[in-house]
This record gives C-alpha cells, sequence and structure tokens, in this order.
C-alpha cells in the first residue's frame, strides 16, 4: 500500500468543511481548500518581500509577500500560519488574524486567511522554500508588485492588505 499524502480539509465558498482529502489531489482536482498565509512587517513597517526558491513546487522563482501553506486538518488558520512562520522563515512569533477571501488566482480556488507578524529577529529562511527575502516600504512594494513574476494570491492578498487603510 503506498504513502498517504498530506491531508487537509476540502471546504466549500462559505469555507465550511466538507471532507478530509490529500492535498495533491485537492490541488489537481481545484477543490478549494484552506491556506494560512501571514504578511511580515518589521519594527519600522517595511513588508517582507521574498523569491520563492527554484525548486518550489508551486510558482518557483516568483516574488511574494506571503509566507504561508495549507491548513491541517483541524488546524485552525492562525495555528497553521503560526507553524509556517517558523518552518519557512524560522521565526516564532505571534500572528493576528486579518481577514479571509476565496482567490480564484493561480492555484485557486483556495480560501486564504491572511495574518499580519511583526519580525524584530533575524529570519533564517529554508533554501527549499525561500531563495531571497528584502524588507521594502509600502511604496517601494507598491512599485514593484506588478513587475517580473509575482504570485498571483500574493498580489491580490497585498492589495486588499494595502487596501484596508484606504477604506
Amino acid at each position: 500500500m503506498c504513502c498517504v499524502g498530506e491531508l487537509i480539509e476540502r471546504v466549500d465558498e462559505q469555507d465550511r468543511v466538507l471532507h478530509v482529502v490529500e492535498r495533491a489531489e485537492a490541488v489537481r482536482r481545484r477543490w478549494i481548500h484552506r491556506i494560512a498565509t501571514t504578511i511580515c512587517r518589521d519594527p519600522t513597517g517595511r513588508i517582507l518581500v521574498l523569491r520563492r526558491a527554484e525548486v518550489h513546487v508551486r510558482f518557483p522563482g516568483h516574488y511574494d509577500v506571503l509566507v504561508g501553506g495549507a491548513v491541517g486538518v483541524g488546524e485552525s488558520y492562525e495555528d497553521a500560519a503560526a507553524r509556517e512562520l517558523v518552518e519557512e522563515l524560522g521565526a516564532g512569533v505571534p500572528v493576528r488574524f486579518l481577514f479571509k477571501f476565496l482567490c480564484r488566482d493561480g492555484l485557486g480556488p483556495v480560501w486564504f486567511g491572511v495574518h499580519e507578524a511583526l519580525i524584530a529577529e533575524p529570519l533564517s529562511p529554508d533554501p527549499s522554500e525561500i531563495a531571497w527575502h528584502a524588507w521594502l516600504t509600502e511604496p517601494e512594494l507598491r512599485t514593484v508588485v506588478d513587475r517580473g513574476p509575482f504570485v498571483p494570491g500574493g498580489r491580490e492578498a497585498l492589495r486588499r492588505y494595502l487596501g484596508r487603510s484606504a477604506e
């Protein structure tokens, strides 16, 4: 018997759990599932921008502002977001839930639970996930978000995040 892949919860358009499935099957069949993401800021307010590793399965070499991954079975968005920060950046810091939205771009449809974290400590990115990172101001970020390869869901989340203060 073959090994079982990563298990996640397939959800509906209202983010209600339907049943447990393998993540690879959910992606292949474009079933809605949950992704916990975090936008990271430093103490001066700059936002972390990263370039995904070339060996990454999804969007290799693309830029992003989101650190995150799939929400596990029975796991909350917040717990998954905090876990992913440790796994991908080595940052064990609290996350604050901001909003969620059904993202249909990129690998969608997926529910993105978007969080924010303040990171004052040095980062130790997982090289299998992150090839490069830098801290940019909001104006700097606004000028580069539409240049080059950028993860579509990250672009949409960033626009929603930055637009919150303009509303």
